[in-house]
């Protein structure tokens, strides 16, 4: 197998500046739980359920990453009721259906960082993360340049899922 890593060098700046989950610091994720359609898009938000929201990932691996998110403020998923996961999966579902229909991906990585050491960007808030794939496409830029091309703003891509979303 000639690639047997990957390395993603850009995540450790990220990863690092966050610091540890008790810094004291507001949760990005929570407060999110009364949105509005003005709201959710400038929140990149593209649905909602009884427990959870999804959202598109602002540093995202491919066009249309999504995370599913509990309202609630829980870190690791034996904390999450049954109620929560059942939900959270449900939507995970609904997710990979949206992104089917939008971006006609040929493959999905579907998952949980538990934990910083993990690779959880935002470790005290569980979150689910839908990852669109396709054939190629971690191309030279990425490996050479350090650089993800993303063909489409968060903007558009919100739109995009929001209206995919409430059509299914």
């Amino acid at each position: 197998m000639p690639n047997d890593h990957l390395y993603t060098p850009w995540r450790l700046a990220y990863i690092s500046a966050l610091g540890p989950a008790e810094t004291g610091g507001e949760c990005v994720f929570c407060g999110k739980q009364h949105g509005t359609e003005k709201s959710d898009a400038a929140n990149l938000i593209v649905g909602r359920s009884a427990h959870v929201y999804a959202m598109m990932n602002l540093y995202p691996y491919s066009s249309g990453h999504l995370m599913v998110i509990p309202y609630d403020h829980i870190d690791t998923q034996e904390n999450l009721p049954d109620a929560v996961l059942l939900d959270i999966m449900r939507t995970v579902n609904k997710a990979v259906a949206v992104l089917r229909a939008v971006y006609k991906p040929h493959g999905f990585n579907l998952g949980v960082n538990l934990g910083n050491a993990a690779g959880a960007g935002i470790a005290g808030h569980y979150h689910f993360h839908v990852v669109p794939r396709w054939y190629g496409d971690a191309n030279f830029m990425t490996t050479v340049g350090d650089t993800r091309v993303i063909p489409e703003s968060h903007e558009q891509a919100q739109a995009k899922l929001a209206a995919a979303w409430s059509a299914l």
